[in-house]
């Protein structure tokens, strides 16, 4: 059981380091550092955009306006730390028994 405990673990922290790439990839969009046209550079944000919006759209869409400033990915950050932090102090606690 602590073996599926720690994968899910780690799942959530390559879930976030594909957030913050995410996010990176869509400034150098933005500040046309990389080539959206470049099949390589589409192929990558393609997939980014199809793992990370199905999180991201719902707090995009309740959060206010904040001129251009997504703090979407922020939020989802801050929720996996506190999902892993439950874990760490209560499931984890519970499957060994202490």
């Amino acid at each position: 059981m602590e073996a599926i405990v720690r994968l899910i673990q780690h799942l959530l922290n390559l879930y976030v380091y594909v957030l913050i790439a995410s996010a990176i990839m869509s400034w150098l969009i933005a500040f046309d550092v990389v080539n959206i046209r470049n099949r390589v550079v589409r192929a990558i944000w393609d997939t980014l955009t199809a793992v990370t919006e199905p999180v991201l759209a719902p707090i995009r869409r309740r959060m206010p306006q904040m001129g251009g400033l997504d703090l979407s990915p922020v939020i989802v950050i801050i929720g996996i730390w506190f999902i892993q932090m439950v874990i760490d102090l209560y499931v984890l606690r519970n499957v060994r028994g202490y």
